[in-house]
């Protein structure tokens, strides 16, 4: 195991895309990592020795981007635009991210009325709730954007991901909350 592909998609020969199958991915990491493990003169060693500190790092890093939906479309979008220009201007971040501080504050006081109501505990589902269904719509939007990146596509794609970043966000501080008090079920 001298050199590993460039593509994180090609390290664990799966078609570039984003969706990709769970089950195989992690089938395929396992398969890498016993090969990368396996002593030298022993069935299966790929060199003469280990492989070497960096390709074992190289496999985990793909492993756990390509594991994560909103890892995973970001990779895609660098493997995508790689090579061609940025299509932002300062000007369009800067009211992209506004709108998104925006978003961000509206769900976070969601969550703090939630909190304020008389069972708590059940209010903050309901928000982790509609967090998860709202990511799932935007998820199977990203899959469609996804599957023909043409370049206003990959453009919807990434204000989707954003979106989806900001929900994550908002699901990680429910989470939190819950867990502080002590009221989270796992």
């Amino acid at each position: 195991m001298r050199e590993l592909p460039k593509n994180y998609f090609e390290i664990f020969d799966l078609p570039l895309g984003y969706t990709v199958d769970a089950r195989l991915l992690a089938d395929r990491y396992r398969a890498l990592a016993r090969i990368a493990e396996t002593p030298p003169g022993e069935p299966g060693a790929r060199c003469e020795t280990n492989a070497p500190d960096h390709l074992i790092a190289r496999i985990e890093d793909a492993y756990r981007t390509l594991l994560d939906p909103l890892s995973r479309a970001e990779y895609l979008f660098g493997l995508y635009s790689a090579g061609q220009p940025g299509e932002q201007t300062p000007e369009t971040l800067q009211v992209r991210n506004g709108a998104l501080r925006m978003e961000q504050m509206e769900l976070s006081e969601r969550l703090v009325e939630a909190t304020h109501r008389s069972d708590p505990a059940t209010a903050v589902a309901e928000v982790l709730t509609q967090l998860t269904e709202q990511s799932a719509a935007l998820d199977k939007d990203l899959q469609s954007l996804f599957a023909n990146p043409s370049p206003q596509n990959l453009s919807s794609a990434r204000e989707i991901a954003r979106q989806l970043q900001l929900l994550d966000t908002c699901r990680r501080d429910a989470e939190a909350w819950l867990d502080e008090l002590g009221i989270r079920d796992e």
